[in-house]
């Protein structure tokens, strides 16, 4: 089992940055895929960024190119997604996920294996 416990939302003015913590524990994540998907309301789910956690190989949306980046830190098992340039179409709920299996792209959400409950980012104009 892995628990995900996500940190950092909140609400910020258009143009600004935040920075999202995913705390993980229960496993250790050197063979994993961690991942930030959001969802807005009315809205699917969708894919923001990943990270592999042995590599540190980052894929990332092109909605968040150059405004959003995915890190980790290997000692405190945690990952970030530090968003900068903050703009309203930003506002979901952000949440942290953990791929466990070689098989499945990193952009798909049924990929993912554990998740956590979720960050509100609210971004104003």
């Amino acid at each position: 089992q892995v628990q995900l416990v996500e940190s950092g939302g909140g609400l910020v003015q258009a143009g600004g940055s935040l920075r999202l913590t995913c705390a993980a524990s229960g496993r250790t994540l050197s063979r994993y895929v961690m991942g930030w998907f959001r969802q807005a309301p009315g809205q699917q789910r969708e894919f923001v960024a990943a990270i592999v956690w042995s590599g540190g190989n980052t894929y990332d949306a092109d909605s968040v190119k150059g405004r959003f980046t995915i890190s980790r830190d290997n000692a405190k098992n945690t990952v970030y997604l530090q968003m900068n340039s903050l703009k309203p179409e930003d506002t979901a709920v952000y949440y942290c996920a953990a791929k466990t299996r070689f098989s499945g792209s990193v952009y798909v959400l049924g990929s993912y294996d554990y998740w956590g409950q979720g960050t509100q980012v609210t971004v104003s104009s």
